[in-house]
């Protein structure tokens, strides 16, 4: 049976949902929720097609790109699959809306906040092991004791496949969007806890009968190249685990021959055999021998 409502984690979808003017305060709603202490408000649009000094500057672009009333900046970035470099490309993405705030003459450097987010379709397997299972990482510069060194630039990733919360578990208007994002594909009706109107807006732009003609298309064309997106990715891991099986299959066998082998040179050595007889029948060095 086809979804009723289309799936977040596409460009299309993702775009529909927060990137349009008629989807604003859809946009600020989650961002409020991600990020209290901006005091999110009002937001506008800004082209982010036109950021960087350079045509190969500019091939940078991200999903949403914004700007509060207080003028901070906030990048929106859906990613869909692990890529090599992705925080390093996060962080250069960060350099854009900080450059673009340069003044032209005298100027005394200050910086407005910039604020990065990233919705992450899958696992970071090479985080600090005390944020492993964690949904919400949020990075900052900070000095060797700890402390928030700058303060104006902070980088927000969700990582969705570890939000694991059901309905009757959710207790903020976060995790109310978290759980929306995660599961919106899956609904077939606006389920209770979404009854107020920033959600059932929600619910009405994710409706995929509501679309013309040509948004089904653009949408199902979206939605092939994600699950193809998925498809090569799910492959290449379930490659490398049983690629990483076979690998330690061997090698624990070469381990057990291994141990094996010096067990039985032990034995040879406690009746008196000498390291170089001992070497002929295992075939083990001399210098592995007189080590045991």
């Amino acid at each position: 049976m086809k979804a009723k409502y289309v799936n977040p984690f596409t460009d299309f979808g993702f775009k529909k949902i927060f990137g349009e003017e008629a989807s604003k305060t859809l946009l600020i709603d989650f961002l409020a929720s991600l990020l209290p202490e901006a005091n999110i408000v009002d937001l506008t649009f800004k082209d982010k097609d036109k950021l960087g000094h350079t045509e190969a500057d500019r091939k940078a672009i991200y999903d949403i790109y914004c700007e509060n009333s207080a003028g901070e900046k906030i990048i929106v970035e859906l990613q869909k699959a692990k890529q090599n470099y992705f925080k390093d490309r996060t962080v250069y993405y960060a350099t854009f809306p900080i450059q673009e705030q340069a003044e032209k003459g005298e100027w005394n450097y200050q910086l407005k906040y910039v604020y990065c987010i990233g919705i992450l379709d899958f696992k970071f397997d090479d985080h600090i092991k005390s944020g492993q299972g964690e949904v919400i990482h949020t990075v900052q510069l900070k000095d060797q004791h700890n402390q928030v060194f700058y303060e104006k630039l902070k980088f927000v990733y969700l990582e969705m496949p570890h939000f694991k919360k059901t309905a009757s578990e959710l207790n903020s208007r976060l995790d109310k969007w978290l759980f929306f994002i995660r599961h919106l594909e899956d609904f077939e009706n606006i389920p209770e806890i979404f009854k107020d109107e920033v959600f059932v807006q929600a619910f009405e732009k994710a409706e995929i009968a509501k679309y013309t003609e040509q948004e089904r298309l653009d949408y199902e064309q979206s939605l092939k190249i994600y699950r193809d997106l998925k498809g090569v990715i799910d492959t290449a891991f379930d490659e490398g685990k049983q690629e990483g099986l076979l690998e330690g299959t061997l090698k624990g066998k070469l381990e057990g021959l291994l141990e094996g082998k010096l067990e039985v040179a032990r034995k040879m050595k406690s009746k008196g055999l000498s390291s170089s007889d001992i070497a002929d029948l295992t075939g083990l060095s001399e210098h592995e021998i007189d080590t045991l």
